[in-house]
This record gives C-alpha cells, structure tokens and sequence, in this order.
C-alpha cells in the first residue's frame, strides 16, 4: 500500500515527501472527484469538471479503503451486539470492540482499556467529564481554567458547568502572535483551581499549546488537567504519560476513521471514583428493584449498545496511520502548512492567524482584504478548493482577534504541495476579483 524508504523531493519547496503521497491517496478514491457540476446530480460525472482539493480535514478527514473494508466485514460478517450473547457472532464483535479499546489505549500511551471510554465524539468525552466529575467536585469558590482559543465544545461545557455549580471559568490570554500566555496562565492557576481544560492544537490558531508544561503547574497547585486533543492526536504522536494530563479526548473522524466514534482517555483511579454519566444497558453489573451496581471500566461509562462498527473502524483507523508512522504525519502536515503560510503570505492583502509557518499544526486560518470569509470559500470552491469557513466553533476568539469570521486550510496525510498551490491560485484570483 505504501512505499517508504525513498525521498520524494518536493518541487521549489525546502521540504521533502516522506513516503509516496500518490500511492497513498490510491487507498482514497473520494480523492479523485471531479466537482463543480449541478448539486443534485453531484458524483454522477454530469458537469463535473474540476478536480477535488480537499483541504478541510480539521473538520473531518477522509476514510480510506482499508477502514471502509473493515467496517464492512464487521456488517457482512460478525454483526452481532456486543457482551450480550453466548452465540459466536456476539463473542466475536465482543472481541473485537473489547481489541478496538486496547488498540486505542496503545496508541496514547495508556496504561490499558480501563482508561479508554468510546463516546460519540470529543464533545460527548467532555461532557461525560463534565457532568460525572465537574457537577460532583465543583462549588462556589472553585474555578476552572480555559484558554481564549478554546473551542464551543470546552468553552461552552465548563461555562454553563460554572453556572450550575458557581464556580469560576478563566480565561488564559492569547498573545497578539496567537500563543498561549503562559504568564497570565500561572497567574490564574491557583489554589482554588479543580480544573484546567486546553486544546492541544488550536483549530483556529493552528497553535501547539505546551500541555505537560501547563500539566504540571495545574498538579503544583493539586488541580486536574484535560486536553482537547481533537487536533493532535489524528496529526502527531501523543503520549498521555508524557504529557501528564489527567483526561484526554479525540474523534475518530479527523483521523481517517469513521463518524459517530470518539475517545475520552482518563486516568483509572479517577474513571473509578466517578459516578456513570449515562445510564442502562452494558454498563450495569447488578439491579434491583431498590438499586444499582456498575460494570467495570470502561464499560461503565458506556450504556446502552455503543458503535461497535465504528469502533471497529477506528481500530483499522489507526493501524493505517500507524502503517505510516505518526512522526511522518507531522512532518509532512508541518511541511503543507509552513509552505501555505509563507504562499499566502507573500501575496500580499492577506492576513494569516497564529505562529509563523514554522511553528504550528497543520492548518492556516486568514483572511483576505475585502473579501469576506464566507465569499471567499464560494470562490474557493468553484476551483475545486474546499476549505472551511466562518468562526470554526472559536467565537470568542474571533471577537478577540476583532473579525467576524475566517477562511481555514488544513492539511493531512494525503495532500500535496501541488493542492497547496492550486489553494494559493484560486486565492489569489478571489483577491483580484474584489479588488
């Protein structure tokens, strides 16, 4: 599937292909769509003329043929509800979702499947942490730490947490460069704080937050700490252990898995203090008319029939990537976003959000003078150049950074400097159309 082992140099760019990006994308035939043509008959061949460039992935990756075919076979051929049957179809898919949880624990770095829950996605793991552990622990006096780049699926979670409970929700400041300042974070982590919930990699800024560094200054002061890692883990290695947080949670649709299918890491002992978050089957061990026990971890935390097919796929999600190489991945992303910002840079009437090129992950949020976000994206897709915009689940930054929207590139394993250029081309077209 892959070829590794050969340097593929990349034309006019200080940068090199780690592995065979062409043989790669073979594995994504979505990648080879035309578009442009009339909506209603879109995928059909009618009018659809220009090649797809697919550069949204920070909304949703792709999926490819190996992770479709393994979702497949589970339905063609062990579809069986999990833990409830003797008979062997029950047994299997039981195996292999109980495998899927330890494939995921492996590749975090946790210490086992105890510490793995399957939610639907990264905002049910914050929740399920936000309800079971922040509506317990939390009261009047406490307070929460966040950053400004947060996304709605932290922000909003802790603040109407904070309403219910009384504690405080904080706001760690961004730099005018888009850093998090790690001088006011030490200011506002104290010991009152219970919580300090971060984005691993800003969706919007594209920036790197220094999470172990932060993770030790909420433990000095005997506080918990949760990464958003909805950005990292699909796009570089991760260690839970290395970064030293306490909770941790991702999507298995921005890592070339399936929708419907998220992660929430959490240390055992406290998965194993915390009260369910959702209630009935799977996750009981013994009722009653008067009461209830629980299953095991994680069991525990996931009631009712879970998405066994997606778990499934989010296993063979990560034996691709793992088949590519984590380091490989970030450097390639790395690579597209650096190229993209010093592109986009030099044209001139652009402005870019976040680090330099160099120093970000593997997505660029700008603006071009006089064009608005959302116009700009209309344009952008009449060249076959998909890319998000609008506020990208961050309004409040966006009222920081005193503009109502933004256009955002990201990148993943499958795309080529050439979609870059192609991106940069039809920029610059919308640009001189307005101007």
């Amino acid at each position: 599937m892959l070829l590794f082992g050969t340097i593929y140099l990349i034309m006019g760019v200080q940068g090199q292909y780690l592995f065979d990006v062409e043989a790669l994308r073979a594995d994504f035939p979505i990648l080879d769509r035309r578009v442009g043509g009339d909506p209603e008959t879109a995928g059909e061949g009618e009018g659809d003329d220009t090649p797809l460039v697919y550069l949204d992935n920070a909304a949703t990756s792709h999926t490819p043929d190996p992770v479709v075919d393994a979702i497949s076979d589970y339905y063609r051929s062990y579809n069986a509800n999990v833990h409830r049957g003797i008979h062997q179809l029950s047994q299997e898919a039981s195996v292999a979702y109980e495998e899927a949880h330890d494939a995921v624990a492996d590749f975090v770095g946790a210490a086992g499947r105890e510490e793995v829950v399957f939610t639907k996605n990264t905002t049910e793991a914050m929740n399920l942490v936000a309800y079971a552990w922040g509506l317990e622990e939390l009261g009047p006096g406490d307070n929460v730490v966040l950053s400004e780049m947060e996304h709605h699926a932290s922000l909003v979670t802790w603040q109407q947490i904070g309403k219910r409970t009384g504690a405080d929700v904080r706001f760690i400041d961004v730099t005018d460069e888009g850093r998090l300042d790690t001088d006011h974070a030490a200011e506002l982590i104290d010991d009152d704080t219970e919580m300090v919930s971060l984005v691993h990699v800003s969706n919007t800024l594209g920036t790197v937050n220094p999470i172990g560094q932060l993770a030790d200054l909420a433990h000095d002061r005997d506080a918990l700490i949760f990464a958003d890692a909805a950005q990292s883990v699909p796009t570089r290695p991760v260690d839970v252990e290395d970064l030293g947080v306490d909770f941790l949670a991702f999507s298995g649709h921005k890592m070339c898995g399936p929708t419907g299918i998220g992660v929430l890491y959490g240390r055992e002992e406290l998965l194993d203090e915390m009260q369910p978050y959702l209630y009935g089957g799977d996750m009981i061990r013994r009722v009653s008319f008067e009461d209830s026990t629980w299953e095991d971890l994680p069991w525990k935390f996931e009631a009712g029939t879970p998405s066994i097919a997606q778990g499934v796929g989010l296993a063979a999600a990560i034996e691709y990537l793992e088949e590519v190489g984590m380091d490989r991945i970030q450097a390639h992303e790395d690579m597209l976003a650096e190229y993209a910002y010093d592109e986009l840079a030099a044209l001139g009437g652009v402005d870019i959000y976040g680090p330099p090129g160099d120093d970000r992950g593997g997505l660029v949020a700008f603006n071009v003078d006089g064009v608005h976000a959302h116009d700009l994206s209309s344009i952008l897709n009449d060249y076959g150049v998909a890319i998000r915009a609008g506020d990208h689940c961050t309004q409040p930054l966006h009222d920081e950074m005193g503009v109502a929207a933004s256009a955002r590139a990201s990148f993943y394993v499958y795309n080529t400097v050439e979609e870059v250029d192609a991106l940069i081309d039809a920029v610059r077209e919308a640009r001189d159309l307005f101007a």
